[in-house]
């Protein structure tokens, strides 16, 4: 019943779920059986729009997770992962292609692909970056950030880190 369902958000990753308070159940994914309609009157439901949490961005400020495959030609070419990265930027791109498939879109599955695999320390925080303004980051990272909208997936950018997929959480 529609009426059980709340969004929350996720102390762990920073980001909005849905949770049954009748079934104790809870899912990254909107529940199947609701309408968008019926999804944006949830209780909560604001935290879907990146609706400032306490502790939110400053006016300006933009909330983003990445998932980073460096490469040799990376400015830091080493990671938690690998001391010494050897790849080339075309295997960094399609390695990270294949974690593009296995996220299939989904800002859970993001999280727990960013955590296992990110090549950056944001990794065990689900590749969250945290709120950051204009300036801070590399510009196509940047750029990347702010030309989405809460929820979406930038396609793969690279910076002098390495090589990117984007996700826009606040």
């Amino acid at each position: 019943m529609s009426e059980d369902w709340e969004v929350r958000m996720s102390n762990s990753k920073g980001m909005p779920y849905f949770f049954n308070s009748g079934t104790r159940q809870s899912s990254w994914e909107p529940p199947k059986e609701l309408t968008p309609e019926q999804i944006s009157k949830l209780p909560g439901a604001e935290h879907l729009k990146g609706a400032k949490a306490e502790g939110g961005g400053k006016p300006g400020q933009v909330r983003a997770s990445h998932l980073l495959v460096k490469h040799r030609d990376s400015r830091r070419p080493s990671s938690w992962k690998e001391a010494n990265i050897t790849r080339t930027k075309e295997e960094a791109i399609e390695i990270l292609k294949g974690y593009e498939s296995e996220i299939a879109g989904s800002q859970g599955r993001f999280a727990e692909v960013a955590n296992r695999h990110s090549d950056c320390s944001s990794h065990s925080n689900g590749g969250d970056l945290g709120w950051f303004g204009r300036g801070q980051m590399q510009k196509p990272f940047e750029e990347a950030a702010y030309a989405l909208k809460v929820g979406e997936f930038s396609p793969i950018i690279s910076t002098d880190s390495g090589v990117h997929i984007v996700m826009r959480t606040g």
